[in-house]
């Protein structure tokens, strides 16, 4: 679409729709491939960012099943920032029902009572508002995956990810006392049965593992407000900042680099980045990456 012919529809109060069709319409290597979002409005700034990235119709197919991934593992309130934000969770939920999917499902392994964390979080709330499927893990649903990785060779992951037509992760950017910081690749571990815990002697590669075989959709880095400090669990608001931002992208390895810069690092001063990005995963190169800004 030329320029002044979007500016004729715009006039013509097909601003919204014009848009989005003309965004769809673009090839993908003249789209953005990551987009930084801010503003005050987290549920507006969702959508500019996914809109942005071509639309949610370029990720989203009617009748498609759908996995959401949110950081929910914690007993805290949203303003605590150990979770996702529930209005960045609801308004991708929504988005994905605009776009026509048949179902939208939202879980975590949570590391506190999921009962708790559910609800405190805000995300059981927000989801059921828009139609989503938000249920606890079931134990019966992990399978043992093989991997075949550096410190992974196999490992029983849950088969809901497996078998959605797409996934989407929203974490939320936050300190991690282990791995630095735990965004993107780190939400993974809420897929992870067995002991968790076996896995932090090798944390970094063990992350760049999990990146090997599941691959999302569509990556939406929730930094509207971000744990600073005493992480991964927090629970003093001091140590929460607040930054009004919302970054998308496919590449999840471009998503945790550019998260990184918010903490004032790069993605090459984490380890499991950094492997991630040797091994073909992904971009940590922020200067070779297109990044559009949007300031609403």
């Amino acid at each position: 679409m030329k320029r002044r012919d979007f500016i004729k529809l715009t006039v013509s109060g097909l601003a919204g729709l014009a848009f989005n069709d003309a965004l769809a319409s673009l090839n993908p290597g003249e789209l953005p491939e990551l987009v930084v979002a801010q503003g005050t409005s987290h549920s507006r700034l969702t959508e500019k960012a996914i809109e942005a990235l071509g639309g949610i119709k370029r990720f989203i197919s009617r009748g498609d099943v759908v996995v959401v991934k949110p950081n929910m593992a914690w007993d805290r309130t949203p303003e605590q920032a150990a979770n996702t934000n529930p209005e960045v969770v609801q308004e991708v939920v929504r988005l994905c029902y605009e776009a026509g999917a048949g179902k939208v499902k939202v879980f975590d392994r949570t590391v506190n009572d999921p009962r708790r964390a559910y609800v405190q979080s805000g995300i059981m709330e927000a989801v059921k508002k828009v139609g989503g499927e938000i249920f606890y893990v079931d134990d019966r649903k992990f399978k043992e995956v093989t991997i075949n990785g550096e410190a992974i060779k196999t490992w029983p992951l849950y088969t809901e990810v497996f078998e959605a037509d797409k996934v989407i992760n929203i974490p939320v950017a936050k300190h991690h006392s282990l791995a630095r910081l735990t965004m993107a690749m780190k939400n993974w571990m809420g897929i992870m049965g067995g002991s968790r815990r076996q896995i932090h002697q090798r944390l970094d590669e063990s992350l760049a593992d999990l990146a090997m075989v599941i691959k999302p959709t569509l990556t939406i880095l929730d930094a509207t407000r971000i744990l600073i400090r005493n992480g991964p669990q927090g629970g003093n608001l001091e140590d929460v900042k607040v930054l009004n931002t919302v970054i998308a992208g496919i590449d999840q390895v471009a998503v945790d680099s550019f998260g990184a810069t918010l903490f004032g690092m790069k993605g090459e001063d984490l380890g499991y980045v950094k492997i991630a990005h040797k091994r073909g995963l992904g971009n940590m190169d922020l200067s070779r990456v297109k990044i559009k800004r949007i300031r609403l």
